[in-house]
């Protein structure tokens, strides 16, 4: 029976979880997860951790934030005046905002902490600093 191997195209059921149990991501109310290993699509600990699993296995996955989404950054923190935001957005905690760039990508932004005459908002992805849990099942290997 073949295992999977770096650069391997596999498709995979999975469902990722915080250690406190919530379910942050899932692909089993869709199409399986198709990636090949090797090419840095998905976060290290996940490519690690389905090597040498087999078709039809099931198995869960520990990923210690290094392995994910890494540490959170404190430079990716920034404080900016309330006077630069658009006049129609009242911010909240945990609200998404969009910023573009010089060079015109957009950049992904929460709302981190809302203060008299400022807001912190945080760059970060969600997931930074978090370890996560995966139940994977390896549905076919090409």
């Amino acid at each position: 029976m073949s295992q999977v191997k770096e650069n391997d195209t596999v498709k995979v059921h999975y469902t990722g979880k915080l250690t406190d149990g919530q379910v942050f991501d899932s692909s089993l109310e869709r199409e399986p997860l198709e990636f090949t290993l090797g090419q840095g699509q998905l976060i290290p600990g996940f490519e690690n951790g389905i090597l040498n699993m087999s078709v039809n296995e099931k198995k869960t996955i520990n990923i210690p934030s290094a392995e994910a989404y890494g540490e959170v950054r404190q430079e990716l923190l920034q404080e900016i005046p309330k006077s630069e935001l658009p006049q129609d957005i009242k911010p909240e905690k945990g609200m998404g905002l969009v910023s573009r760039t010089p060079d015109g990508r957009d950049i992904q932004l929460v709302v981190a902490e809302v203060k008299e005459e400022s807001i912190v908002v945080d760059a970060n992805h969600p997931l930074a600093g978090k370890d996560l849990i995966f139940d994977v099942e390896v549905i076919a290997i090409n």
